[in-house]
């Protein structure tokens, strides 16, 4: 697998990388570390004062060169290969321009197969490589992306969020070929929709609503039954969760009670209106979920 990781210098960037150390059981075969300059950001900030722009890139240069190889060499640990032969091959790039049209711009260039950065989660500050520049690179990137919100050095229990598409499908592969152990339980989770409005139950009985509501129910079922299966047949423990509810409200409720270590969910490719404002499932996810979030979009 080729991981591109992004570094900034901040603790939610060490947390990205310190997470390699959560596919040590799959160890990468090419990992790349890369730090963004946001050049025109130095430029704009300094206005016509060309020295002191100057100045900035310069310091900016020197911190970010230290920056990854403080990186790598955590990469190593993470990957236990800090004073062993190296079996991963490890590249540094520094970058320049936007950070998060940079990254999936590197991630394209690289052919990467998977991008792990740090975030925030629910900070609304500014800043490389914080919830708002996530969420950004998760709307441009090519690939798989797994957006690390917390420590994350062992993936013990992974919840895959599913729906009837194909887009969920990929992810459950991508989950089970590329990502997790099989030491790791999972929990296939489904929430159905509910073809009955709420004012509309209001009128109808409790058996009414269970006949409307059952083959909405039994797609669900049969879904993650499906899944369920393939993930056995790889060796891997599974537990199926289907519900008519709230999809987030499903999905946060449960790994808030099981304290899952991972949420994994597809994604479909987005035009470049939809860019502007990621779909409102993945969104809301990707700051609501308290624990890192792996989307999987171009697998």
């Amino acid at each position: 697998m080729q991981i591109l990781c992004a570094v900034d210098g901040s603790e939610y960037a060490q947390w990205g990388v310190e997470a390699l150390e959560a596919l040590a059981a799959r160890e990468p075969e090419h990992v790349t570390l890369i730090h963004v300059i946001d050049r025109p950001a130095i430029q704009a900030a300094q206005g016509r004062n060309q020295a002191a722009a100057g100045r900035v890139m310069a310091a900016s240069v020197k911190a970010g060169q230290t920056l990854l190889r403080d990186a790598e060499r955590r990469a190593k640990v993470a990957l236990s290969q800090a004073t062993t032969a190296p079996r991963t091959k490890y590249r540094t790039v520094l970058a320049y321009g936007p950070p998060a049209e940079t990254i999936a711009r590197q991630a394209r260039r690289l052919k990467a197969d998977l991008i792990m950065l740090g975030s925030r989660g629910l900070s609304d500050i500014k800043g490389f490589l914080l919830g708002s520049v996530s969420r950004r690179v998760v709307s441009l990137a090519p690939c798989p992306i797994l957006v690390v919100k917390q420590p994350t050095v062992k993936l013990t229990r992974v919840a895959l969020a599913v729906d009837d598409t194909k887009h969920s499908r990929a992810a459950a592969k991508f989950l089970r070929t590329q990502i997790v152990p099989e030491s790791a339980t999972v929990t296939i989770l489904s929430s159905a929709e509910s073809p009955v409005t709420e004012l509309a139950a209001r009128y109808l009985s409790e058996d009414q609503l269970a006949a409307l509501r059952k083959p909405a129910l039994d797609r669900a079922t049969a879904l993650v039954n499906r899944l369920r299966d393939d993930f056995i047949k790889d060796g891997y423990s599974v537990v199926t969760k289907v519900q008519m509810d709230h999809v987030i409200d499903t999905i946060v409720k449960h790994i808030e009670a099981e304290r899952d270590d991972l949420l994994v969910i597809g994604s479909r490719e987005l035009t470049r209106t939809e860019r502007l404002h990621l779909g409102s499932v993945s969104e809301s996810l990707l700051k609501y979920a308290p624990c890192s979030v792996l989307v999987v979009r171009g697998a």
